[in-house]
């Protein structure tokens, strides 16, 4: 009987010793796994809200445009001109230091992917800045490249932004 009865007594005062409502941890703080510290605060309901790039740009909608270009030349910069600036219409990549916005344009049915800066923002893009772009798409969007990158400007003051075919099937 005494077995029963002290582990009993020990699990019911222990019981009574926290608070009322569900506790959540706040991370993982060690070897063992457990969260040094308890939060009452629902952080379930914010987790996941954040997309991958791939995910959030398959969800933006192509922004279709007819134009007279001859070329894809051309075309890309008709598709720079219609990118998205705005995070309703783009997704935003880079780093914390610089944001660029990410957006497709479907020019006579060629789809590009196009970056641009936010609206209100200086642009500066060099060489370095175009190859990584064009690097960068297939990770980007999901899709293959079909063609070179296309830059709108001839300088790094003047530059509006990029542009690059792509093969999504």
């Amino acid at each position: 009987m005494k077995h029963f009865l002290l582990p009993t007594i020990a699990a019911l005062s222990l019981a009574g010793c926290t608070e009322a409502g569900p506790r959540k941890g706040v991370g993982f703080t060690g070897i063992d796994g457990e969260p040094r510290t308890l939060s009452t605060r629902d952080t379930d309901a914010n987790f996941g809200r954040s997309l991958s790039v791939p995910v959030a740009f398959a969800e933006l909608p192509t922004r279709q445009v007819i134009s007279d270009a001859p070329d894809q030349g051309a075309q890309a910069l008709v598709a720079i001109d219609n990118g998205g600036r705005l995070v309703g219409n783009a997704v935003e990549v880079g780093g914390s230091d610089r944001v660029l916005m990410l957006s497709s344009v479907a020019v006579n049915g060629s789809l590009f992917a196009v970056l641009r800066a936010p609206e209100n923002s200086v642009f500066k893009i060099t060489s370095a800045t175009t190859a990584s772009f064009g690097a960068a798409v297939p990770r980007l969007t999901g899709c293959l490249t079909a063609g070179n990158v296309y830059q709108k400007g001839k300088s790094s003051r003047r530059t509006q932004g990029l542009a690059v075919p792509l093969n999504c099937r």
